[in-house]
């Protein structure tokens, strides 16, 4: 049997395994990509892809390609609930930052916009650009048995269309194969939560909605039907291309049977919640999925990691699925570079479950918790199981009257509308993440969060936040603050007073054999904070500095000047990068 020798196996193709790959092609690192699938995803899946995403995509240089084949944000905002698209409308929310209210925070707070762009759609591109950086991906190769020891990671792998079998030896490996890991399972990684909390079936289809959803464009139009209600409504319909194709979505109770998932059957639902008639509709597939509520409790074992689905399992509420799973990878592949070239400490690797860990028990249980925050909406517009039809349209009727009842039960419809903001508009969950671990020098307090953590964005540079972004001036070019941090190096900030600060970055990136850019930021300075938001935003003086890593959180900082900047410079790097005696 061959042997393939390589630095990192990354079994699994999907945004967690594509993304890790381009990011280790693009670092110059030695790896292998496998997965058991003849090519991407064959269908829509996840789609919402939040603005830290596409910082993410921005950093690797083809977030402009993204945008060129998503859905842009300004077509997202409408969330309607509805009797049918051709029927009554019930409520509707301003989603993804797109209301008046929340617009101007969400603009503020990143260079990139959300967008919607459906899982089919967007791993051709991420491949497209790992293929570029000469990534090593091989598709229609299965994972059949994986083991380590304390030298090597050996994965035993098929060729699906050859049957050849052989092992590829690493140095290290990611696990990103998905919900049904293979490696999470031979390898014995625990999971907290439960499983099989629901079941729901996606029917791709399409149907020209265009006279229904074009004065009110949207991601998601929820059908709320009398008689056929259950947990979230009868069908949901997620946008994929508008306005002509769609996957509906819905929920069902396995005790009182399986769904007829026939094409004539999905079709017919498909007519009922369109409510017109003349729709010709196409049915394109057919799929079924489960809640889950899962989340390891160990992103590492020894060489290998987890990364996306087969690290943390929810319901798409929120749209953080994806999300999570290329931001693992962001934040696992610098790591895993640093420490191959022999810049960091092998406890650097650490803090990749140090970190992600808990976002991904965040991000499973807020998802959770939207899912089942879902419910009082129902409640609100008198459904309930097992309630006829006849009964429903009456309980809509009172609803919407000019009588007492009425008058309170449509207020009752507007809260349970207001706390789907902590689904659709929950900018701090999003992009509000802030590390703690040994790769981060904490201080003794961090600020207090000002407003609800969950549904606001707080810029602050403390160490473990991610680097706030405003618009600088370089010459005649406009760039984000995000724009000159990254790329799969430190990068030191100060301000006019900052030169010893540079001098030392200097110094220290020779010493360690590191690469540390250094930038200086202020009023007249090369990166000109013409705005004063900077100035504003960066919680140091002008002769302070922050230490911000590759994945553009910051390590360290200093609020001003100090008596030896090499010395303090070379502490807080060496501790960072678990060089430390």
């Amino acid at each position: 049997m061959s042997v393939f020798d390589t630095d990192v196996l990354v079994v699994g193709a999907g945004p967690a395994g594509l993304t890790a790959t381009a990011l280790l092609a693009d670092y110059g690192i030695d790896a292998v990509t496998i997965t058991k699938y003849a090519s991407t995803a064959n269908s829509p899946r996840a789609h919402i892809t939040n603005q830290r995403t596409m910082e993410v995509f921005r950093d690797l240089g083809f977030e402009d390609r993204v945008r060129e084949v998503a859905v842009p944000n300004e077509l997202m905002g409408n969330n309607v609930w509805a009797t049918s698209f051709a029927g009554r409308e019930l409520a509707r929310l301003m989603t993804w930052g797109s209301g008046v209210g929340r617009k101007a925070e969400y603009e503020a707070a990143s260079p990139s916009a959300m967008c919607n762009i459906p899982q089919h759609i967007l791993e051709p591109v991420i491949l497209e650009a790992a293929e570029k950086r000469g990534a090593d991906i091989r598709f229609s190769t299965e994972l059949i048995g994986i083991r380590q020891d304390a030298d090597s990671v050996h994965a035993l792998v098929r060729e699906r269309d050859t049957g050849t079998e052989h092992e590829i030896r690493a140095r290290y490996a990611i696990g990103a194969d998905g919900g049904r890991s293979t490696v999470a399972e031979q390898l014995g990684f625990e999971f907290d939560g439960e499983s099989a909390l629901g079941c729901a079936a996606n029917v791709w289809l399409e149907a020209d909605l265009t006279r229904y959803t074009e004065h009110r464009p949207g991601t998601l139009y929820w059908m709320c039907q009398p008689g056929t209600d259950y947990w979230v409504g009868s069908g949901t319909f997620i946008c994929v291309r508008p306005w002509t194709e769609w996957v509906m979505l819905f929920m069902y109770d396995p005790s009182e049977g399986e769904p007829d998932l026939s094409e004539e059957a999905v079709r017919d639902r498909a007519r009922k919640l369109i409510g017109d008639p003349s729709v010709d509709i196409r049915i394109k597939a057919v799929s079924e999925w489960q809640i889950n509520h899962l989340v390891s409790r160990r992103y590492r074992d020894g060489r290998v990691f987890l990364a996306g689905d087969a690290a943390h399992r929810h319901p798409p509420a929120n749209g953080l699925g994806t999300n999570t799973s290329i931001q693992d990878s962001y934040n696992l592949a610098w790591k895993l570079a640093l420490v191959l070239r022999g810049g960091a400490g092998e406890g650097l690797l650490d803090t990749y479950h140090e970190e992600r860990q808990p976002v991904g028990k965040q991000v499973v249980d807020r998802a959770m918790k939207s899912v089942h925050d879902m419910r009082p909406i129902s409640e609100a517009l008198g459904f309930s199981a097992g309630q006829s039809s006849a009964d429903g349209w009456r309980s809509l009727d009172e609803l919407f009257s000019d009588t007492r009842t009425g008058r309170t039960r449509r207020d009752e419809l507007r809260s349970a509308v207001e706390l789907q903001n902590y689904q659709f508009n929950a900018h701090g969950v999003e992009l509000g993440q802030r590390y703690s671990s040994s790769a981060v020098i904490t201080e003794s307090r961090a600020p207090d969060r000002e407003r609800d953590a969950e549904l606001h964005y707080q810029p602050t540079t403390v160490p473990g936040a991610h680097l706030p972004h405003v618009w600088l001036q370089h010459g005649d070019e406009r760039l984000s603050t995000l724009d000159i941090v990254g790329r799969g190096r430190f990068t030191l900030l100060t301000g006019i007073g900052g030169r010893p600060w540079m001098d030392a970055a200097e110094k220290i990136a020779a010493e360690l054999g590191i690469e540390v850019s250094a930038r200086q930021v202020g009023l007249r300075c090369e990166y000109d904070d013409v705005l004063g938001e900077w100035t504003r935003l960066r919680e140091i003086d002008d002769a302070g500095c922050l230490l911000v890593r590759p994945d553009r959180h910051v390590a360290w900082r200093s609020a001003g000047s100090v008596t030896d900047p090499v010395s303090a410079l070379r502490q807080a790097l060496t501790r960072t990068l678990a060089l430390s005696k």
